[in-house]
């Protein structure tokens, strides 16, 4: 009963870490770059949504009701999403032709990160806070089993929204126009797709499933922190590579798999090394297949 209990906790934190897979896959498969500013806007929506709720006596502290937080603490991920897109991939681009050809991006979306993490230790401290909504008991019960139902709902979401952005990228004109940039930015452009109002789009996406994550995350777990997207990120990434870079329902596969195989660990032989079993199925999976689960070998080429 206690193996059965834990491999629940780590399929309802897997679908929390397969929000965040799949924010890292779409840029990466589109883009050809790691975002690494997606920590920091599950942190963002965290963190607004817990300062916009509680108790006015720090900055932004209105006391909302817990919904509205939510949807400014949404909003302010995705705002800042376009932010990150307007420095890290159209500037740049302007400036050095295909970013997706630099390391640029890379390097200042870490250095945004940074940014960002220290400007809420400035605003807040770097202490853990309490997230609480006042819903009481959010808990399911059956034969003894326990789950969560904000973990559960992120994992229904997760599955669900994979599939509505493999059916959007497969039947729409805009999926196809992101296919054509993540095949070749430059073939896309002469073909009369405009980058800079398609691009974008992915960045909102991210915004969002990033943000929702980070927002599932605190009400499941009760805390926020400015640090609290970091250890989020690794493991979202070590799935991401698993289940195959490039691939949608690979990273939601990916995140799910970590998460069973970190509780598990945690479970088992404690939170100290819950790191290594994690990695070293990552390692062993990329030696016998170095695709991934479902993924390819060329980033952005012929993916989703």
């Amino acid at each position: 009963m206690q193996f059965l209990q834990q491999l629940i906790n780590g399929l309802m934190l897997g679908g929390i870490l397969a929000f965040v897979a799949v924010a890292f896959t779409l840029t990466i498969g589109m883009l050809n770059f790691l975002n690494f500013t997606i920590p920091a806007l599950f942190m963002i929506a965290a963190m607004v949504a817990w300062a916009l709720s509680s108790t006015p006596d720090h900055i932004l502290g209105l006391q909302l009701h817990w919904s509205v937080a939510i949807f400014f603490a949404l909003m302010a991920s995705v705002l800042v999403s376009l932010l990150i897109e307007r420095l890290t991939y159209r500037y740049l681009r302007s400036k050095h032709g295909d970013a997706t050809e630099h390391a640029l991006p890379l390097v200042s979306s870490l250095g945004f990160l940074i940014i960002f993490e220290h400007l809420c230790v400035t605003l807040w401290g770097g202490d853990p806070q309490r997230f609480e909504l006042g819903l009481g008991d959010a808990n399911l019960r059956f034969a003894g089993l326990i789950v969560g139902e904000p973990q559960l709902l992120s994992l229904v979401l997760a599955v669900a929204l994979a599939a509505l952005l493999q059916a959007v990228l497969n039947n729409t004109k805009t999926g196809r126009a992101l296919r054509g940039i993540a095949e070749n930015p430059l073939a896309a452009t002469l073909m009369g797709i405009e980058i800079q109002t398609v691009v974008p789009i992915v960045f909102v996406v991210t915004g969002l499933l990033a943000g929702t994550a980070g927002i599932f995350y605190a009400i499941s777990y009760g805390t926020v922190s400015p640090f609290m997207g970091d250890t989020v990120a690794t493991d979202a990434i070590a799935g991401m590579v698993l289940g195959g870079l490039g691939s949608i329902w690979g990273a939601v596969f990916g995140g799910l798999i970590v998460g069973m195989v970190k509780i598990l660990a945690i479970s088992t032989f404690g939170a100290e090394i819950e790191k290594i079993p994690v990695w070293g199925l990552l390692l062993c999976i990329l030696i016998l297949k170095p695709s991934g689960l479902f993924g390819h070998t060329q980033i952005g080429k012929g993916k989703f």
